[in-house]
């Protein structure tokens, strides 16, 4: 099923983010991983994807197969493209057909010094032009409620956002982010912006104090007044703001399901654990 069908059923919907352990001997653990995430009942699980030639991309495509062929849950593939030309991009595809997946995340990937930039898809907006009228996938967009750290500011933000819609992104999935406050704002100027298909909030719960600093670093998360006192109060110990971490995530949740949000992504750092504790927090309002 298409993410646009999933989308358009009405329902609220759930979703999970995972990636392709690195280590031979932890993917093979992904099954214990995935049949806790299954059993969660989510619409769809995101895989995430290597760079530059990495192993690790047809490890995202078995992943995803076997996430469509054993668990029956959806998959969404997610495909980079900053360090490929137009024949690995067909190649790609092929393949995620092939598997049988109807859903690939866009995206133009972070910089690798380890691997030049072919200069063919520098933005997202482009990967999603060649994909589109090529290929019968449906097609997910990434956005930033603060922003991409490398946006001059809201209004540029904003255009080339509407450029990956135009282009044909049927969803977006949405960065982390602790405010939900200005999740709302991003919504709203979305909207007046011209951008009517569905936005999906991404939350990742704070586990660790060295997880904050590693969020605010690479994503530019914002960090409300009241989310920097659970993290000055409990930085130093680690099962205190283990627990004031999926508490924040679940109250961040249940504000925005209350108020109308199109469902919840769920970055779940492959660990089920948390997955289920959120989801249990949650289960009678979604």
């Amino acid at each position: 099923m298409k993410l646009s069908e999933i989308y358009n059923s009405g329902n609220k919907v759930l979703s999970f983010e995972i990636f392709p352990p690195k280590k031979e001997e932890e993917l093979q653990n992904i099954d214990a991983t995935l049949e806790i995430l299954a059993d969660l009942n989510p619409a769809y699980i995101s895989v995430t994807f290597g760079a530059g030639g990495s192993s690790n991309n047809n490890k995202t495509i078995d992943i995803a197969r076997k996430i469509k062929e054993q668990y029956k849950v959806e998959p969404v593939v997610h495909l980079t493209g900053l360090p490929y030309d137009k024949t690995d991009i067909d190649e790609f595809c092929k393949k995620i057909a092939d598997a049988g997946v109807e859903n690939i995340l866009a995206l133009r990937g972070d910089v690798n010094p380890n691997f030049e930039p072919k200069g063919v898809f520098n933005h997202a907006s482009d990967l999603i032009e060649y994909i589109k009228p090529n290929y019968d996938f449906c097609i997910a967009g990434a956005c930033y409620p603060e922003n991409h750290p490398t946006s001059p500011d809201t209004v540029s933000e904003l255009r080339n956002l509407k450029k990956k819609v135009d282009a044909g992104a049927d969803v977006l999935l949405s960065q982390l982010f602790f405010s939900n406050e200005n999740f709302y704002k991003f919504v709203e100027n979305a909207r007046i912006a011209g951008i009517d298909c569905p936005i999906t909030p991404g939350i990742m719960p704070c586990l660790s104090a060295t997880s904050v600093k590693r969020m605010v670093t690479t994503c530019g998360a914002v960090l409300p007044p009241k989310f920097e006192k659970i993290v000055e109060k409990y930085g130093d110990n680690k099962e205190a703001l283990f627990d004031a971490g999926m508490y924040y995530a679940i109250s961040q949740i249940i504000d925005l399901l209350t108020n109308d949000t199109d469902g919840i992504h769920l970055y779940t750092m492959n660990n089920p654990v948390v997955a289920k504790r959120i989801c249990d927090g949650i289960r009678n309002i979604i």
